[in-house]
């Protein structure tokens, strides 16, 4: 296996990788009655946040935003949120903006930066970061075809970000839309045994690589019996059949419907199953919740690709099976983030 050269260069934030391992020198930090400023993080116009951007291995974007300062609790654990960008979308994009005549409509579909915000001011016993990450080719599944056998690259990236923050308790989630997922299986790919430290798995309409030939199924289920704060969330709906002008563009076997329900069928071998199902979803849930499926119905073959992310699906991907699930929100209902939208 080969082992690239990789350079993250920020302020005070220096990361190579040698002979597979990933080495780096933590940022530093003032604290000051408990919160707490990230030295070498800019200071973002919209609601303070903190930000590092970095760009390594051939133009690999990473855009970690950390909460303001006044909000950073030091007796608070991290919950370190990795999001895989979907297909043809940047960085600026997924954070998203509020609408204005003009605007192209990519900013408008996912309101990552919304949902992040609702989360910090929801979840009170966790410091809530988000690292974005951007393929050069905008497709983590392009990516992949175009580096064969460095699935293990996406390893070392979660490991180095999660190495900044060394100094805190930190948890680690990784999650993503659409094309993104095909980061999350290639992490999975690249370990014999998911990390412990790896908390939530969640899949926005974005398990299409899943693979029983992968042992995709077996590696999960093991991590989730490993640790009793285990969590598994997918969202997805129902693209067999999909309509677009008049023409069919669905599905059978490739779509997320199909690979929901292959890694759902996995996972019974080894967990009991309830099902429960209404007008809107067909939901499948194990380990009192720790484990959720949600299928969103579509009995007129729509295209619900990214409003499952739009209607609260990343707040659902995380929460989920948490005693915060469903409180002041709901999936697939009105978005409860609107007043977090950055201009």
């Amino acid at each position: 296996m080969k082992t690239p050269a990789i350079a993250i260069t920020a302020s005070l934030v220096f990361i190579s990788f040698l002979c597979g391992k990933a080495q780096a020198r933590e940022v530093s930090y003032i604290q000051a009655e408990n919160r707490i400023t990230l030295k070498g993080f800019s200071r973002s116009p919209y609601f303070d946040e903190q930000l590092l951007k970095l760009e390594i291995f051939n133009g690999i974007k990473i855009e970690i935003n950390a909460p303001a300062a006044s909000i950073f609790d030091n007796n608070k654990k991290v919950m370190l949120i990795f999001y895989a960008l979907p297909n043809m979308n940047t960085i600026a994009e997924t954070i998203g903006r509020q609408k204005i005549p003009g605007l192209d409509w990519h900013y408008e579909i996912q309101q990552i930066g919304a949902q992040v915000r609702f989360l910090r001011n929801l979840v009170s016993d966790k410091n809530i970061v988000i690292a974005y990450l951007e393929s050069p080719e905008e497709s983590w599944q392009w990516w992949r075809m175009k580096h064969p056998g460095d699935d293990f690259i996406f390893k070392q990236v979660v490991d180095s970000v999660a190495n900044i923050f060394r100094n805190f308790s930190t948890e680690i989630v990784l999650d993503g839309h659409s094309g993104g997922g095909s980061f999350v299986f290639g992490f999975i790919n690249s370990v014999n045994k998911i990390p412990n430290n790896i908390k939530r798995l969640a899949f926005l309409d974005s398990d299409y690589d899943y693979s029983d030939s992968l042992h995709h199924g077996g590696k999960i289920s093991r991590w989730l019996k490993a640790e009793p704060d285990h969590y598994l969330c997918s969202i997805a709906y129902d693209d067999r059949h999909v309509i677009i002008n008049g023409k069919d563009i669905g599905t059978i076997n490739g779509g997320t419907f199909y690979r929901s329900k292959l890694m759902e069928n996995r996972l019974s071998e080894d967990f009991h199953f309830q099902n429960e199902s209404d007008s809107l979803f067909i939901k499948y849930t194990a380990l009192n919740g720790r484990i959720k499926f949600f299928l969103k119905r579509n009995p007129d073959h729509l295209m619900w690709h990214t409003l499952l992310v739009e209607k609260n699906g990343f707040i659902e991907s995380i929460l989920s099976g948490t005693k915060y699930e469903n409180e002041g929100y709901q999936l697939w209902g009105w978005d409860a983030y609107s007043e977090y939208i950055q201009p």
